[in-house]
């Protein structure tokens, strides 16, 4: 054997490259990997280097072999050069064999390796196999590269040679399969490439070789005609973000339902770490205190009972809520998970019941808390403007001054969580009033709801409503000047805004009143992230563009449907004024948790600054990507001692927008795990049934938006069907038509705001984004709660 070649067996390290490492690797593992050998330096060696082992494999019956590249940092930790690298294939005589290893040499200085990175000089080592004579042939991903999720497997088989896979000539069969190896997404299948038992076989190999490198891995397979099953190459995946589950919160039980309805529109899409650790604690310890008040728990315990954390979403712990619902009167397990997901949810098991008497004394008690609310709702206010945003230089001195504000956070919060309870009290007993009374009419249970939405629009001085009033004002002035409009049409988002607010005339006064009094309101806003409406003149500016060529259209908007002649008797009248008046401290409330929300994210932003400049970030953005506990740490380290820190953060913001692709099932049992394919859940692909929430019937067309800068493109009359609406949103409602959401109630902001301005509402459709398509004509019923099709989009 010629010194320049090397076996397998005797390959402990990378120094003859990437490849040749992983093929020594699987074969310590007692994979199966095609026999053959390593030319060291192919490109220093002898011309002829190799071929007296190439002969010995001939004369065993070991040939047509594979010729491949194996240069120094391929199929590395960092860069695969996959494809880069030349690959010969069915070598069968010495002279083919000479010519396939000058070839893979060759290919180190060819145009596309250096475009992909090579710099033409690293050791060129090759790797000479047997061909597997293959029946089938691929790849497996112990990751999904395209979601990024680690609890998916994906494969790629075709018939025969892996090689039509790899240059792209032949469509493969697609496998995802889940974590416990159940293939969940099966596509081109026509005549299975793989057997059940052969794909189990794969996995099981391919589980193998990532618990070995510990990281998710990229491998390349054939199966022979025989059955048996090769492993061909191994190399980690270059190309995924953090872990999407790395700053999951603890699970609150094995068997505990969780759900995204209801905490969905208050915290929608994915947030960072700080978020969840500032905003999501704040939450989870306002809902576990209503607990201790109701006597469902003995004190707060421990964060993350209540709230959970999982793939970056926020998520209510029904379980948990349940104790509440089992140990007061007037109060089911049913209504319960209804008035939070829209429907009964069977998953769940209901807390033994607690004897009357203690059940009489928590109600009582819960009563009085929610209802006695109002001191704490007028002292909010100046309880928050004393708090400073922190201006020291100091990272120590800042992270304790957050602290000291989280703290206060919390207490807002659980204000507003009381605010909400009254508010959803009082919606409850009147929609379970008129829905009884309806019932005992011969009418349908929607009748009686849809009668509560209509007696809950006359709820007035909503603040959220009062702040779209406004703001609509603002643009009305705008646009009632020619020269003033055009020039913040013209102008950059960010810089209209910025233009506008400085100028002297009306309607910059006017935007800087309103400003002033709703200026810490936003999309998203109690993500630490996402700046608020006074620190994001682009967002803002974006959306008053919209409103104002609404406003400077001809076309006259169409009005609200003419209002009902009814008188409700004199108890219902009472209970819709208790009803609309709750609505009203919710969204009192709400604001005011916006307001601290966002002197707490400038305080962050400030800190991410100092943080920067103490070089422990290089970045202030990185800031965000960190929870409470990190940041002490952070501030106390030397700018040496966090670079684990930083590499960390960086990961997780990389993997913050395939979080935010990520949908879910309305309740998971046990940890949420993402949808795989988007069902299509009690609804024909014509007609969606969700909640009626703002009476009224529209047709029109559907534009549908994933988020608040997908709602940039909504033309004037259009329906919105959006996952959830928050107070971000709202601007867009004096342009649409109706709103359509997956996620919502009847007492949700958007309903509260579809009702104030007389749009047809339906919410908790739970799938209208993923059955409607932009473009498609709907006809909207929001007395009945139905959305139906009319029309498919021509370019759906």
């Amino acid at each position: 054997m010629s010194s320049a070649t090397v076996e397998f067996d005797d390959i402990t390290d990378d120094r003859y490259g990437g490849k040749a490492a992983g093929l020594a690797r699987l074969r310590r593992l007692g994979l199966p990997v095609p026999p053959g050998y390593v030319i060291a330096d192919a490109s220093a060696a002898d011309p002829d280097a190799g071929t007296g082992r190439f002969d010995e494999m001939a004369a065993a019956g070991l040939t047509p072999v594979a010729v491949r590249s194996s240069a120094v940092g391929e199929d590395g930790p960092d860069q695969s050069f996959a494809g880069q690298y030349d690959t010969v294939l069915g070598v069968d005589s010495a002279d083919a064999f000479v010519a396939a290893v000058r070839a893979c040499v060759e290919s180190a200085h060819s145009r596309r390796a250096s475009s992909y990175g090579g710099n033409g000089s690293a050791t060129m080592n090759v790797v000479v196999q047997r061909m597997v004579d293959a029946r089938a042939a691929g790849v497996v991903f112990t990751a999904d590269p395209a979601s990024g999720r680690r609890d998916l497997m994906v494969i790629d088989a075709v018939a025969g040679l892996g090689e039509s896979l790899v240059d792209g000539t032949a469509a493969p069969d697609h496998l995802v399969l889940d974590v416990d190896g159940s293939v969940v997404v099966q596509e081109n299948v026509a005549v299975p490439v793989v057997s059940a038992a052969e794909i189990a076989d794969i996995r099981a190999g391919a589980r193998r070789a990532e618990q070995e490198w510990g990281r998710p891995m990229d491998l390349e397979w054939a199966i022979d005609t025989a059955g048996k099953l090769w492993w061909l190459q191994a190399r980690p995946i270059t190309t995924l973000p953090g872990d999407l589950n790395e700053m999951d919160s603890p699970l609150a039980g094995a068997d505990h339902v969780y759900t995204r309805c209801n905490i969905g529109e208050m915290m929608p899409g994915a947030f960072c770490p700080l978020t969840a650790s500032v905003s999501g604690f704040a939450i989870d310890y306002a809902m576990q205190m209503v607990q201790v008040v109701a006597r469902a728990q003995e004190r707060y315990e421990k964060p993350w009972l209540q709230v959970g954390y999982f793939y970056g979403h926020m998520f209510l712990n029904l379980t948990e809520g349940t104790a509440l619902s089992s140990g007061i009167i007037g109060n089911s397990l049913e209504q319960f998970s209804m008035s939070i997901c829209g429907r009964v949810i069977d998953e769940l098991t209901p807390k033994p019941a607690q004897p009357l008497r203690r059940k009489l004394g928590n109600t009582i008690r819960l009563t009085s808390h929610a209802l006695s609310v109002g001191p704490a709702i007028r002292r909010l206010p100046a309880e928050i403007a004393a708090f400073p945003v922190p201006t020291s230089r100091d990272p120590r001195v800042v992270v304790q001054q957050l602290e000291t504000g989280v703290e206060q956070y919390c207490d807002v919060t659980l204000t507003h969580v009381r605010s909400s309870s009254r508010a959803a009290v009082a919606a409850n007993v009147l929609e379970s009033v008129l829905v009884r009374q309806a019932v005992k009419d011969g009418r349908s249970e929607d009748d009686g709801k849809a009668q509560t939405a209509r007696l809950m629009a006359g709820a007035s001085e909503v603040e959220s409503a009062m702040m779209l009033a406004e703001l609509d004002a603002v643009v009305h002035t705008i646009a009632a000047d020619p020269a003033v409009a055009g020039e913040f049409l013209s102008a950059a988002p960010d810089v209209a805004v910025t233009g506008l607010r400085s100028a002297s005339g009306d309607a910059g006064r006017a935007l800087r009143c309103f400003l002033e009094r709703h200026g810490h309101r936003g999309y998203r806003e109690l993500c630490m992230r996402d700046p608020s409406w006074a620190d994001d003149p682009g967002g803002l500016g974006s959306m008053m563009q919209v409103m104002v060529r609404s406003a400077l259209d001809p076309v006259v908007r169409n009005s609200a449907p003419a209002a009902v002649d009814e008188t409700p008797p004199a108890v219902i009248r009472l209970l819709a004024r208790l009803a609309q008046g709750g609505a009203r401290g919710r969204e009192e409330t709400k604001s005011r948790m916006a307001l601290m929300a966002h002197a707490l994210k400038r305080g962050y932003r400030h800190l991410g600054e100092v943080l920067a400049e103490t070089g422990r970030l290089p970045e202030p953005d990185l800031v965000f990507f960190f929870d409470r506990a990190e940041l002490q740490r952070l501030a106390d380290a030397d700018p040496a001692e966090a670079v684990g820190l930083v590499r960390s953060a960086r990961q997780r913001r990389e993997a913050l927008s395939f979080q935010d692709s990520l949908d879910f099932d309305d309740v998971s049992v046990g940890r949420p795990s993402p949808l795989v394919a988007a069902p299509r859940r009690g609804a024909t692909d014509d007609r969606i049934a969700g909640r009626p929430a703002s009476r009224g019937t529209v047709e029109g067309v559907v534009r549908v938006a994933k988020s608040i800068v997908e709602a940039r493109d909504v033309q004037r009359g259009e329906i919105l069907v959006a996952p959830v609406t928050d107070v971000g949103w709202t601007p867009y409602f004096t342009v649409i038509g109706a709103l359509v959401t997956d996620i919502g109630s009847s007492v949700s902001h958007g309903a509260v705001v579809a009702r104030e301005y007389g749009l047809p509402c339906v919410v908790n459709t739970l799938i209208g984004t993923q059955v409607l398509r932009t473009g498609d004509r709907v006809r909207v019923d929001g007395d009945r709660g139905i959305v139906e099709r009319i029309e498919v989009s021509s370019t759906g």
